[in-house]
């Protein structure tokens, strides 16, 4: 059989390029003999700049050094692809994983990702390409546009009609010739109960009875660019880092599917007999652009006979789309009795993920 093998990371734990290895490292036990197909899959989050490096193997990474989400130093690298385009990655710089367990809902920052953009429009890139996903923050993505040089202490009414005579006027740097194009996995708004704070914010570890004092934050920040839509799908996106790109001129577009089409996979779909994909927590908002939803749309595009299975570090949602699942967590309980396994040891329970799926389709 032909098996595509299309995962997202785990966030936080494992790579997509080592989730999709161990995985078929497991089916290979059970099934020596199928066509594995290797297409490690990224919606804009962490992994995204990996998923460019094998796109483009010629591709250099950069090193930099900017403001981590809890304002310490992070030494971190930015990819400049053979066009002349940068790819710069918000997980990398302003990620959540970089705070090392400790929350810091209100304070956390998005700056060190705007120093990243900055430093790579210094080196001469010529367009840009940003993951947004996986942020730390909560912020509306204004100290992003400070690093690009907005002015802080007057950042009033910067929007009109004119965007480029708008981002002259406040400070902002000019965008790139070849433009801004910005990944992002979620549709949400910039305010209100779908919006940053309300969705988003108690993975950052907002409580409730914060949560309408951060929303009326942003609905200030939100003011001052009266040219720029907060309902504007994806303006939520890494607690408002997308509202803030807007703001500054760059088009938002679907990040798991526009990372697909970079690596190939409808092609890569043709003849398939079974597609797996997969990310850390499959839950509801698995259907709003995330890699799993991408890829099994790409799947009934291209491979509508091939089977779907899913492997995720936690189910919490309906599986009804996917002929047969497996949870790394149900895994970790069946074989060990400590659920934190699937943690601890991820790699190991994707590869037991994948021979248990081999076994489903042998």
């Amino acid at each position: 059989m032909r098996v595509v093998i299309a995962p997202d990371s785990l966030k936080g734990t494992a790579t997509a390029v080592d989730v999709a290895g161990a995985v078929r490292d497991g089916w290979l036990t059970e099934r020596p003999d199928d066509d594995l197909v290797l297409v490690p899959m990224a919606d804009g989050g962490e992994g995204t700049l990996d998923a460019f490096a094998v796109a483009y193997p010629d591709a250099e990474r950069v090193p930099v050094r900017v403001t981590g989400p809890g304002g310490q130093p992070v030494g971190t690298h930015w990819l400049r692809l053979p066009d002349g385009r940068a790819v710069v990655e918000l997980a990398a710089t302003s990620g959540l994983p970089l705070l090392g367990g400790v929350l810091r809902p209100e304070t956390a920052t998005s700056r060190g990702f705007g120093e990243a953009i900055a430093a790579a429009l210094d080196a001469g890139a010529t367009g840009l390409v940003l993951g947004i996903g996986g942020s730390a923050s909560t912020d509306g993505g204004r100290p992003v546009l400070e690093a690009l040089g907005l002015d802080a202490g007057d950042a009033g009414d910067v929007g009109d009609a004119d965007g480029a005579a708008s981002a002259a006027a406040s400070g902002l740097r000019p965008l790139p010739p070849g433009g801004v194009v910005v990944l992002t996995d979620v549709v949400s708004p910039l305010l209100g109960p779908t919006g940053a704070a309300a969705v988003f914010g108690p993975q950052k570890g907002l409580p409730a009875d914060r949560i309408g004092a951060v929303d009326a934050r942003l609905a200030e920040w939100a003011a001052r660019f009266p040219a720029v839509d907060p309902t504007t799908p994806g303006a939520g996106a890494a607690g408002g880092v997308g509202f803030g790109l807007l703001a500054w001129g760059a088009t938002l577009v679907p990040g798991a599917r526009a990372v697909a089409d970079l690596l190939g996979l409808p092609g890569l779909l043709g003849g398939a007999d079974v597609v797996v994909t997969g990310e850390g927590r499959f839950d509801e908002q698995s259907a709003a652009g995330k890699v799993p939803s991408v890829v099994l749309a790409l799947r009934d595009a291209h491979a509508p006979a091939a089977s779907a299975l899913l492997v995720a570090g936690e189910v919490d949602a309906p599986l009804d789309a996917f002929t047969a699942a497996a949870s790394l967590v149900v895994l970790a309980t069946q074989t060990t009795g400590e659920p934190d396994d699937a943690l601890r040891d991820p790699l190991r329970f994707a590869a037991v993920a994948g021979q248990r799926l081999a076994r489903l389709v042998g």
